[in-house]
């Protein structure tokens, strides 16, 4: 971690200023509005508050949904703001413009008891082809930069990149700080032996990642559909199982490579379809049936997996080992939520990065029982891939930590 950071600010560049934050409050919102889970929000209270504690005058930037560079009522921050206030027990602030005179007269008359939440950015066209316009006019709203948004980092946008170049000093936020020391300790600096998970759906999504992993790990644990196409390098049938054709010859050269390393499920729960749960069974992997689909790995996985889990000092973990929305094609995920959990209590680090493991690990109920459980899929993603990230590489450089 090599960039300035919040807590590094002097007095002089945070107190009686404006704090111009931009966070990540892309949550999720029910038909009627209403916000379903406000996990986001809440990961950037830490920050919002250390702000106020050193007399700064947040004012508050995120983007929520896809509305493609116009107005649309139905991704409105408004649900947002009233939330930020009963968790923040402070006066929000809300004005439904971004880059208006409206938005500027509102940060220049903000008290310090006050916080300003502006409307979606991504209501501004500029915004996702980060114009240097907009983001010489978003700077005029504060007079230092925080980056919050990790999820967001990924982007090169006006609210999240360009703004630091017309706005210093620009610093990460702590949720920015947490997730890159948790995510670069996972490919920097892991405390061995280190051990990664990776699921999903598809090796394509997750190749930079595995190579990038690979040489680092003491050992990858693979689940979910991506199991298959390794499967299918080994010349085992995989019956109606999601296999990516395309990637067969990678995935044979990937086990002729790191063989050692990379372990595959022993078994597989499958079934039909994801529609016919009652026929569910496990199955071992070289005896998947030709008119079925691995759909979760089976229970001697979960066993498995759990005890190398428990072996491990550092666990990364990215992507469900099966279709964790349908039980009973949960019970891998669950048992690796559940060995995590276990480990983190016996001193392990385990790291979540994001996404669809972050989600399976929030259904089971065990996000508090994990060292750090990342808010950016994508961003995560990509970091660990070893790409440099737009939002973290325009920040003020700091000593390295």
């Amino acid at each position: 971690m090599q960039k300035r950071t919040v807590r590094d600010l002097h007095k002089d560049e945070v107190e009686g200023k404006r704090a111009l934050v931009r966070v990540d409050f892309n949550v999720p919102l029910d038909a009627n509005g209403e916000i379903t889970d406000d996990t986001r929000i809440r990961a950037a209270l830490p920050t919002i508050r250390l702000l106020h504690d050193r007399g700064a005058r947040p004012v508050v930037l995120s983007h929520l949904g896809r509305p493609r560079g116009k107005p649309d009522a139905k991704y409105s921050l408004r649900p947002v703001a009233e939330r930020l206030g009963h968790l923040l027990h402070k006066k929000i602030i809300f004005v439904d413009s971004t880059d208006s005179e409206q938005a500027l007269e509102a940060s220049n008359a903000l008290r310090d008891d006050e916080v300003l939440l502006l409307e979606n950015t991504r209501f501004l066209p500029g915004e996702e082809s980060n114009d240097p316009a907009l983001s010489r006019s978003l700077a005029r709203l504060g007079d230092l930069f925080v980056n919050d948004a990790f999820g967001a980092a990924h982007r090169a946008h006006a609210s999240t990149a360009g703004v630091s170049e017309f706005l210093r000093p620009a610093v990460a936020g702590l949720l920015m700080e947490r997730e890159l020391d948790y995510l670069g300790r996972a490919i920097g600096n892991a405390e061995r032996p280190f051990i990664a998970i990776l699921g999903g759906s598809k090796i394509s999504g997750k190749i930079d990642v595995i190579e990038q992993l690979l040489p680092k790990v003491d050992g990858m644990l693979v689940g979910g559909a991506m199991a298959c196409t390794f499967y299918r390098a080994m010349g085992l049938e995989t019956g109606k199982s999601l296999v990516e054709e395309e990637k067969v010859d990678l995935a044979r050269e990937l086990i002729e490579k790191w063989g050692v390393r990379l372990t595959l499920p022993h078994d597989a729960t499958v079934a039909p379809s994801i529609e016919q749960v009652s026929a569910a069974h496990t199955v071992p992997r070289d005896s998947i049936p030709r008119d079925e689909a691995m759909l979760d790995i089976g229970p001697r996985t979960a066993e498995s997996y759990s005890r190398a889990i428990a072996s491990a000092k550092t666990i990364l973990w990215n992507g469900p080992m099966g279709v964790f929305e349908t039980p009973p094609f949960d019970a891998g995920t669950l048992a690796i939520a559940k060995a995590m959990a276990v480990a983190t209590k016996k001193g392990a680090v385990t790291i979540v990065g994001g996404g669809d493991s972050a989600a399976a690990v929030a259904q089971a109920g065990l996000e508090d029982r994990m060292s750090h459980v990342s808010t950016g899929g994508g961003a995560s993603l990509e970091f660990l891939e070893g790409k440099k990230l737009p939002g973290v590489e325009a920040l003020d450089d700091g000593e390295a930590r």
